[in-house]
C-alpha cells in the first residue's frame, strides 16, 4: 500500500513538474530512492509521469491557439515566439531538452506550435527526460552510498 502511494505521488509530481505549475519532483525522487524504493520502478514511473506530462504541453501547442496556451499554460505569446527561429532551426531534435528547467515547457508548447513531427518529438521527449531522470537517480544512489560508508 505504501509502495502504490510513494509510486501515485511520484507520478503525479513528476506530471505536474513537466508542465508549468511551479513544482519539482527531482527531491521527491532522491527520498524515495534513499528510503528504498526500487530504483527501476521509481526512474521508470517518473519517466514516464514527466514525459506524459511534456506530451500535454505539446499537444496544447498543437492545438495551435495562442489564447488557450495563455490561458492553460500562463505562457506569453512572446516567449513562444522567442522559440520559433530555434524550432525551425532544430526541429524535433529539441524535445530532448524538454526536461530543462525554466525553458523545457516553452520547448514543449513550442513543438506543438510549430507542428514538429509527433512521433520524432514523442520518442526524443521521452529519451532525454529518462536520461535526465537515470544521472538524478545514479547521483542520489552514489552520494547515498558514500554518506553510509
Amino acid at each position: 500500500m505504501f509502495d502504490t502511494a510513494g509510486y501515485a505521488t511520484l507520478f503525479a509530481a513528476s506530471f505536474l513538474a513537466a508542465t508549468v505549475v511551479p513544482f519539482s519532483s527531482e527531491a521527491l525522487l532522491s527520498a524515495m530512492l534513499c528510503m528504498g524504493f526500487d530504483p527501476v520502478v521509481t526512474l521508470t514511473v517518473a519517466t514516464l509521469g514527466n514525459w506524459l506530462g511534456g506530451m500535454s504541453s505539446y499537444a496544447i501547442g498543437r492545438l495551435g491557439k495562442i489564447e488557450t496556451i495563455e490561458k492553460w499554460l500562463r505562457i506569453k505569446p512572446e516567449r513562444i515566439e522567442r522559440f520559433a527561429g530555434k524550432v525551425t532551426r532544430y526541429g524535433h531534435w529539441l524535445a530532448l531538452l524538454a526536461w530543462a528547467p525554466a525553458v523545457g515547457d516553452v520547448i514543449a508548447v513550442s513543438l506543438g506550435l510549430f507542428k514538429a513531427s509527433a512521433v520524432k518529438t514523442t520518442w526524443l521527449m521521452l529519451l532525454g527526460k529518462a536520461g535526465r531522470y537515470a544521472v538524478l537517480g545514479y547521483l542520489t544512489l552514489a552520494i547515498a552510498e558514500n554518506i553510509s560508508q
